[in-house]
């Protein structure tokens, strides 16, 4: 995307970068169909907000609202919890919940040592994609390597098994600069599928202010001081 473009699209009101995030996810809803699409949810501010707005397309498509993939990487906070479960009921959203239940079962709490002898044959490869040769690892979810299992592996298996050809998320252009070059609509391997990223032009101050606005419920961890969840 030309940075005239994209310059244009982070300067529009919150009224227009809500209808051009509808328009992606019509567009995506259009290209894959409702039942091979799929909105990853975190509980958090931003892919609450992109739920919230899928939700508003579908109502407007008169179609069913795509399934939400929670990930439960072993370590989720109460309150996150608390408003997944607050929200499927008050918004009437299908949540699938994934864990990688192999490696939760061999640990019992953070810091927990896993030993990769005795884990399955999916998590063994997966740990030779990206190059550990360890014996073992601490049970850590925001670590590398427990990044990649407890998220990594079971969104791509959620991807694999539910036949998703589309994985919308609530990415932001502001967030890092590893994000900045992201597009709409980006092709993805391993499992192939297309991640749409229909948020994107949203500053972190257009997601508060979209939430405000509209009354969008939230996790009140942010009330404690909590800026990412």
């Amino acid at each position: 995307m030309k940075k005239e473009e994209k310059d244009n699209l982070l300067a529009l009101n919150i009224e227009g970068k809500i209808e051009y995030s509808k328009n992606i996810l019509k567009e995506a809803i259009k290209r894959f169909g409702p039942e091979n699409f799929a909105v990853a949810w975190t509980g958090g501010k931003d892919s609450t907000t992109l739920v919230w707005l899928l939700k508003n397309v579908c109502s407007q498509l008169s179609i069913p609202m795509p399934n939400c993939m929670f990930i439960d990487e072993g370590d989720v906070f109460g309150e996150i919890s608390d408003i997944v479960q607050r929200l499927k009921k008050e918004w009437n959203l299908n949540v699938t919940i994934v864990k990688n239940t192999d490696i939760a079962s061999k640990a019992k709490e953070l810091g927990d040592i896993i030993h990769i002898n005795n884990l399955n044959q999916r998590n063994k490869q997966e740990l030779i994609n990206i190059n550990f040769t360890e014996d073992s690892f601490p049970f850590e979810p925001e670590s590398y390597v427990g990044n990649h299992l407890m998220k990594t592996v079971p969104m791509k298996m959620f991807i694999e098994e539910n036949g998703i050809k589309a994985l919308a998320t609530a990415i932001r252009w502001d967030e890092q600069d590893a994000r900045k070059e992201e597009t709409y609509f980006s092709e993805r391997s391993n499992p192939n599928h297309t991640r749409v990223h229909p948020i994107l032009h949203f500053r972190e101050r257009d997601i508060w202010e979209t939430i405000h606005k509209y009354k969008i419920p939230y996790c009140k961890l942010y009330e404690l001081g909590y800026r990412s969840l």
